[in-house]
């Protein structure tokens, strides 16, 4: 057997490793993902949850912008339609497809983190929401009390941030889509959210400031779930001979 230059006894190249241990995050980056995730969205939900149940000025602002709103709303077909893409019916299939899809590529028995930690968020919405309606009484613009934070909005900024995260997520296999796909599912994932927020104030569903207080709760646990998942994957870089080169912690 001949090495790389003729010479006997030496194996021929092999491929590298297949995989490559990510990096960890500089405490810097650490703290500004918190502080931006969590620690902000938390504290603008306490800010808005003491204006709603202390009928402040931010919540007769409030009552103005949805009334200017129902008045500019769309036909009511296509402002229905937005307002049930949050719908647990229709939300949770397509959470429970991105499960499905990163379950079957992991290729273990077992769910991978990111499912558990996607699952559990999903779980969390019905759990924090229905004593924050309860704590807070908000009367809804068609009447009724137990409107804030929107159950609908929380749905789908839960179920469609982390189908778009289970997606994009590091694993073993990395579709030619990933490219475009890492801006692309976080941006349709955003629009569909406001899609429905936009809906439900259109349709007299909720306050404007029901769904805000909803993506506050549902950033936190996007949080989680863009965690375990270990951040979005990278296309592989072409490595010797063609071959693409697994990205970091794949």
């Amino acid at each position: 057997m001949t090495g790389r230059h003729g010479g006997p006894g030496t194996l021929p190249p092999v491929p590298g490793p297949p995989f490559r241990v990510p990096r960890p995050l500089p405490l810097p980056a650490v703290l500004l993902t918190v502080l931006s995730a969590v620690v902000l969205p938390l504290l603008l939900l306490t800010a808005v949850t003491w204006q709603v149940t202390a009928d402040g000025p931010l919540a007769e602002e409030d009552e103005r912008l949805a009334r200017r709103m129902r008045e500019d709303a769309p036909p009511t077909a296509l402002a229905e339609f937005l307002a049930d893409l949050g719908n647990i019916e229709v939300a949770l299939p397509v959470l429970a497809a991105a499960l499905a899809y990163v379950w079957a590529r992991a290729g273990r028995r077992r769910p991978p983190p990111v499912v558990l930690a996607a699952t559990a968020a999903m779980a969390a919405v019905p759990a924090l929401v229905a004593p924050l309606k309860a704590l807070t009484g908000r009367p809804g613009p068609l009447g009724g009390t137990g409107y804030f934070p929107s159950g609908h909005a929380a749905t789908a900024v839960v179920a469609y941030g982390a189908a778009a995260l289970l997606v994009l997520s590091r694993g073993r296999a990395r579709p030619r889509w990933l490219r475009w796909g890492r801006w692309a599912l976080p941006a349709a994932a955003a629009l569909v959210c406001a899609a429905v927020g936009a809906g439900l104030v259109w349709r007299g569903y909720h306050w404007p400031l029901d769904v805000l207080g909803s993506w506050c709760l549902g950033v936190p646990l996007l949080a989680g779930v863009l965690a375990a998942s270990g951040g979005p994957a990278r296309p592989g870089r072409p490595g010797p001979g063609g071959r693409p080169r697994p990205p970091d912690g794949s």
